[in-house]
């Protein structure tokens, strides 16, 4: 309506001619002009927050100016300080405060990249941040700052340990970055890090310049729904054009009912790329240089330092251990699928290719789930309040949205976090759910400032959770597949365990934490999609509210995540032992390690013969080298934790509990002992593997 009666003003102004449309433009400025600076001046501030959230390109860059000037400012400080004059006052504190304090200006520049509708000022945030990190670049190497926090550690003082945390933290940072290197090694160093770089790079590159395209006619692509068909491009020959990328691969490999088709487009899809096979194993010895160089045995052991796992030896360990557990199971399910394959094509051998669409089809045959009529069920206003109320009582929080909150963006909402008992405010959190273009088109959640506690002043948390959810258009709500559902609430988990945080260094704040750790929280927290209880919180029939998803729904969205996932799961196992002993062993045969993988972990299954999967293993390449392993460690022992904690999944003292015990420290404690601490035991694999190992 606000929209329509714009576009009137502006009809009516233009029906008008001559003096009369100079005064009645000019009154209309002034009047719009009033508007503003009366809607400005009613904003509300925010307490206790410093983020900036509409601020002009110009700002913008002038903003992140202001920021390097003020870390140049603070480094020199900090260099300037005597060795033999080195407190925590002069060193530690001042490095502690500039990282509190600045991080939600960097964000202020940073984040409107992702959700501005201006291009210019997505533009100028992408320089400003380039700006930002080319400066923090320079600070990380500034060997005069690191001896100063070197002779502050070797004095011995008595001091907390999550200063004696944090002040390891900072010089373990200048060391990975080679200043306790002779210049030549640190040369060197630096040297190795571009040649990685620009690898990792071309990998990459390669793979999205593929252009590859597969020819095939309607009947070989029998099973594919019209849908999927009509976005197919047509060549000359009038048969389909099927591009080797994921949203034309994945289509096929689980509903094409044509074994020869979902081979022919497997074996295309694993022979992408095979000269970046040398790249892999150019970038890997590489890697192995530049761990030796830092002192390490090997890359995976400088990879996992500073992880939960703290050594590839636990992590082969963590991984076999999983593995062996599900290899009865898996075993069980490839029968299972043979005999499918068996009945529907013949004598023909079922081969890794069949995995997904047999997977899929027997999960359907089980559950009985048509997710269409699921997404019916989940309009997004009621999604989202029915995860407010459920993250509000399990943990003993209260939400508040604030009203006139500077945004920067009509669809953006503020909202306070209080703790239920005392009433204090914890932090905030801005949703921008609702599609836009130009926007970023993934669903996730942007720390814009972290906790911290300083001279007994204590900065709460801000977080952003961004997505791009439908709107509702003519009445019609928009409405969710139940997967948007689950990702929905595993974001908003990082949202809780981010505002939830009471740590006293920003460093070690809610999303800043081991990543072997910090996805955890989340990952437990999807479990409340799969309850019926929690499912009727979430969930009401589009066209009448009132009705919640019937129970057989629920009952079938539970059994569809268990059933026939250990086979997959210990596919997932392969390629993450597959990533750890090359960067743990040198002059690896790459394909051939990934032969004999197959015939160990895949329970005979074989490897499609002439593929190169090293060829396009992303992951590996850049982004989680040696640390593939790291979402199925959080997912274990989540599902460790859900399963011994929450029997009653609405336990508000289990989950107070773990928001004081897990939540709170963040990274100040090491997450083994903060675990430990809340289970009363070392984590288990038991429970993770028992909801793997369901009878057939």
């Amino acid at each position: 309506m606000e929209n329509q009666r714009k576009r009137g003003e502006r009809r009516n102004l233009i029906a008008l001619t001559g003096a009369t449309a100079l005064l009645a433009v000019a009154a209309n400025l002034a009047i719009n002009a009033l508007k503003t600076h009366f809607k400005n001046r009613n904003r509300k501030v925010v307490p206790g927050s410093n983020v900036q959230t509409n601020i002009s390109a110009s700002e913008i860059l002038r903003l992140a100016d202001s920021i390097v000037a003020k870390y140049k400012e603070i480094y020199d400080a900090v260099a300037s300080v005597p060795l033999d004059k080195v407190t925590y006052a002069n060193t530690i504190l001042p490095l502690a405060e500039l990282e509190a304090q600045q991080f939600p200006l960097i964000q202020s520049c940073a984040f409107p990249k992702l959700v501005s509708s201006s291009e210019d000022i997505r533009k100028a945030s992408i320089e400003a941040e380039r700006r930002i990190d080319a400066h923090i670049s320079i600070c990380s190497m500034r060997e005069d700052v690191y001896r100063v926090i070197k002779a502050f550690t070797a004095r011995g003082d008595s001091m907390s340990s999550e200063v004696k945390r944090y002040a390891q933290y900072l010089v373990k940072d200048f060391e990975r970055n080679g200043l306790n290197l002779t210049s030549t090694k640190r040369e060197e160093l630096q040297r190795l890090r571009a040649q990685i770089d620009e690898l990792s790079m071309r990998y990459i590159r390669n793979l999205n310049d593929d252009s590859t395209v597969l020819l095939f006619n309607d009947m070989e692509l029998a099973g594919l729904p019209p849908e999927f068909l009509k976005g197919l491009d047509i060549a000359e020959s009038g048969k389909f054009k099927v591009l080797l990328r994921s949203h034309h691969v994945s289509p096929i490999l689980e509903l094409c009912k044509v074994g020869s088709t979902r081979k022919s487009v497997a074996e295309s899809y694993g022979r992408r790329c095979e000269v970046n096979l040398s790249i892999l194993e150019k970038l890997v010895q590489l890697r192995h240089k530049l761990a030796r160089l830092l002192g390490y045995l090997n890359y995976a052991e400088y990879a996992v330092d500073r992880r939960m796992a703290s050594s590839s030896a636990k992590v082969f360990e963590f991984l076999e251990k999983i593995s062996g557990s599900l290899t009865e199971s898996a075993s069980k399910e490839l029968s299972v699928l043979k005999e499918l394959k068996r009945n529907e094509e013949g004598e023909i051998a079922f081969g890794i290719e069949d995995l997904p669409y047999y997977v899929k089809k027997i999960k359907e045959e089980q559950c009985d789930l048509d997710f269409g009529v699921v997404k019916q069920y989940f309009p997004v206003s009621l999604v989202i309040s029915g995860i407010f109320k459920i993250c509000q009582d399990l943990f003993g929080l209260r939400f508040e949205e604030v009203i006139d909150a500077e945004v920067w963006h009509p669809d953006v909402q503020l909202f306070s976090v209080f703790d239920l008992s005392s009433g204090e405010l914890m932090g905030y959190f801005y949703l921008d759910l609702y599609a836009r273009e130009a926007k970023y088109g993934l669903t996730c959640v942007v720390a814009l400032q972290n906790g911290s506690l300083t001279n007994n002043t204590r900065q709460i948390p801000v977080a952003l959770l961004i997505s791009q959810m439908p709107k509702e258009v003519d009445g019609q709500p928009g409405l969710l597949r139940f997967s948007e559902v689950v990702n929905l609430l595993h974001e908003f988990g990082h949202v809780v365990h981010h505002t939830c945080n009471r740590a006293t260094f920003a460093r070690f704040s809610g999303l800043r934490l081991d990543p072997d750790f910090v996805e955890i929280p989340s990952l437990l927290l999807e479990n409340w999609c799969y309850e019926s209880s929690c499912l009727k919180l979430i969930s009401g029939f589009h066209q009448d509210i009132t009705k919640p998803i019937e129970d057989e729904i629920c009952k079938s969205l539970k059994r569809w995540r268990s059933s026939f996932s250990a086979l997959k799961f210990k596919q997932e196992i392969l390629y993450c032992l597959f990533d750890q002993i090359i960067h743990s062993t040198e002059n690896v045969d790459m394909n051939g390690l990934l032969k004999h993988l197959h015939s160990k972990v895949m329970v005979g299954l074989p490897m499609l013969e002439g593929i190169s999967p090293a060829s396009c293993f992303p992951r590996t390449a850049i982004g989680y080298e040696a640390t593939c392993y790291s979402r199925i460690w959080s997912e274990v022992f989540a599902a460790d934790i859900f399963a011994t904690k929450f029997h009653d999944i609405m336990n508000q003292s289990a989950g107070i509990q773990f928001r004081n015990k897990v939540l709170a420290p963040g990274g100040a404690k090491d997450p083994l002992e903060i675990l430990s601490d809340f289970l009363g035991r070392e984590p288990s694999i038991q429970a993770f593997v028992d909801s793997k190992c369901y009878s057939l």
